[in-house]
């Protein structure tokens, strides 16, 4: 194997299934190819075609406790939503999948969404991200909020928690104020991974701040020049920050998002050749993969494209960690608060 792993993720999206069967049965199949996470995405825009629309964290936690291993990213939307209940939901995805949860941040501008929840006029695409900054600042502040050893459980005394290990986060965002701290103990990776699609502009600032992982979309299955400059510029940005996107501890990992139509055998080898080539000149640290239909593509890709890439010495042949940092190399934070011994 590389010392530079290959980082692979699939899209769950196109699954488009009124009952939460079809995805577990995908996210399974993704676990067998030994895929590092799936995403699922979601939004507060009524889908079109007549279709209803599952919410993409609700539906990732029913695959939990039914895979083992996979990274399960459902995209949460941050415009509309009380950050404190954002916090609380990803570290209960966090706790009920024993460490494998991320969670894709999402905005919304438009005027319909903000129709449909009637508490505010949609802010600009800047305003949403510079919003989603301070969220995903929050949530990290709450996932903190409670040192790790702050449960006692002793049940001779009735005692079940440390109050001196937990902390107010006291925290004034754009619209919101939360003083914590969390109803949820800290969540087993520490901080849940955070995953930004970097491809739009405005949200660049909130990926090099925040993100674990960032990702740029392409619409067709070439732009290497394209993905190496938007990776270059975030990696540079992120230094501007204090992060060193190389260190574990604050790492940056870059995504080329592309999407992905299978029909044979043969197009599964030649995009294993065209990740393989993009890889091994440094373009991203990975690839996150957009199935045109999951139900062909998804079991092409883990029967024809992941096999050339395990034969070639590019891909994992069985995971060897069990939470989603450790598939992407990332390091467990310390708590904030337990290290300095203050309050926010």
């Amino acid at each position: 194997m590389p010392t530079r792993p290959l980082h692979l993720a699939v899209a769950l999206d196109n699954v488009a299934a009124s009952t939460a069967e079809p995805y577990v049965r995908a996210a399974r199949l993704a676990e067998r190819g030994r895929f590092d996470f799936v995403t699922l995405d979601d939004s507060f825009a009524a889908p079109g075609r007549g279709r209803g629309r599952l919410d993409a964290l609700a539906v990732l936690a029913r695959v939990a406790p039914v895979t083992e291993r996979i990274g399960l990213v459902p995209t949460v939307t941050t415009t509309h939503t009380e950050p404190f209940h954002v916090s609380s939901a990803v570290a209960t995805l966090d706790w009920v999948s024993r460490g494998r949860a991320g969670w894709q941040v999402g905005v919304s501008s438009s005027e319909a969404e903000a129709r449909a929840f009637g508490r505010r006029p949609a802010p600009s695409p800047a305003e949403a991200w510079r919003e989603a900054d301070a969220v995903a600042d929050v949530a990290a502040r709450l996932w903190d909020s409670w040192e790790d050893d702050a449960e006692i459980r002793d049940v001779a005394t009735g005692r079940f928690v440390d109050r001196g290990k937990l902390h107010h986060v006291d925290f004034e965002g754009p619209g919101f104020r939360v003083r914590g701290p969390a109803i949820v103990p800290r969540p087993p990776q520490g901080h849940p991974v955070v995953v930004v699609d970097a491809t739009a502009p405005q949200a660049r600032e909130a990926a090099v701040r925040r993100a674990d992982v960032a990702y740029v979309r392409l619409p067709r299955t070439r732009g290497a020049e394209r993905v190496r400059a938007a990776a270059e510029e975030l990696r540079r940005r992120a230094r501007a920050h204090g992060r060193d996107p190389g260190a574990p501890a604050g790492r940056l990992v870059v995504l080329a998002s592309l999407p992905v139509a299978l029909h044979t055998p043969a197009d599964a080898v030649a995009l294993a050749s065209l990740l393989g080539s993009w890889y091994a000149d440094g373009v991203a640290d990975g690839f996150h993969l957009r199935p045109e239909r999951p139900g062909r593509d998804l079991a092409l890709l883990v029967d024809a494209t992941v096999p050339v890439l395990q034969h070639r010495g590019l891909l994992r042949v069985f995971y060897p960690g069990a939470t989603l940092r450790e598939h992407l190399c990332l390091a467990r934070p310390a708590n904030r608060y337990a290290r300095t011994g203050e309050s926010a």
